[in-house]
C-alpha cells in the first residue's frame, strides 16, 4: 500500500524509455527480417513495455501473455510460480519473451526451459531492466533496455504490492514502512 512515507526518485524518464523501446524494436526487426515472431509478454510487470515494443515492430507478430511470479512485496521467493499457460503453439516459431526485469534470472530461466519443450525454432529474451548484480543462475538476456543498480524500482509496469505500475517512468522506491 502507498504511504506518505514512500519516496520516489526518477531513475529513467518516460522519454528515455520511449527512445530505448524504439531502438530495441529496430534491432529486433533487423534480426528477424523476413521472419514472423511470436512475442510472449510476462504479466503483469512487462505489460506496458511489451505492448509499447510490439507496436513499434514492423516484423509480423503474434503475441500471447503468461503470468509467472516469484515476488511477494519487495522480496523474491526464489521459486517462479506459473499462474497461466499460453494459448499459442510455439512449435517451429521464433519466440521472443518480454519481461520487465532480469534480477536473479530464475523466472526467465524457468520460462525458457518450459517453452523449449514446445520445440520452437528459436527463443530469445528481452528485458526492460537488467540489474547489475551477481546471479546464482547463469542467465543472460538477448536484448536489454537499461542496466541499473540494485535499487528497488517501480513504474512503467513494475510495482510494489501492485502500486505504482501506472507511473510513466522508472523510479526508485524508498519506503520507511
Amino acid at each position: 500500500m502507498k504511504t506518505k512515507t514512500d519516496k520516489l526518485t526518477v531513475l529513467i524518464s518516460e522519454g528515455e524509455i520511449r527512445n530505448r523501446c524504439r531502438e530495441l524494436a529496430e534491432q529486433i526487426d533487423r534480426e528477424y527480417s523476413g521472419d514472423s515472431l511470436t512475442v510472449v509478454i510476462v504479466l503483469k510487470g512487462a505489460l506496458m513495455f511489451g505492448s509499447d515494443l510490439i507496436r513499434l515492430l514492423s516484423t509480423p507478430v503474434k503475441f500471447d501473455t503468461i503470468s509467472v511470479s516469484s515476488y511477494i512485496g519487495a522480496v523474491s521467493s526464489g521459486t517462479p510460480e506459473f499462474h497461466s499457460q499460453l494459448r499459442l503453439d510455439l512449435t517451429e516459431q521464433h519466440v521472443l519473451i518480454v519481461d520487465d526485469i532480469l534480477e536473479t534470472g530464475a523466472t526467465l530461466n524457468a520460462i525458457v526451459n518450459q517453452f523449449r519443450k514446445s520445440q520452437p525454432l528459436s527463443i530469445r529474451t528481452c528485458v526492460l531492466l537488467r540489474k547489475e548484480i551477481s546471479r546464482n543462475i547463469n542467465f543472460a538476456a538477448d536484448y536489454v533496455g537499461f542496466d541499473i543498480g540494485d535499487d528497488f524500482v517501480v513504474g512503467y509496469g513494475l510495482d510494489y504490492n501492485d502500486d505504482y505500475r501506472n507511473l510513466p517512468c522508472i523510479s526508485t522506491l524508498d519506503s520507511t514502512v
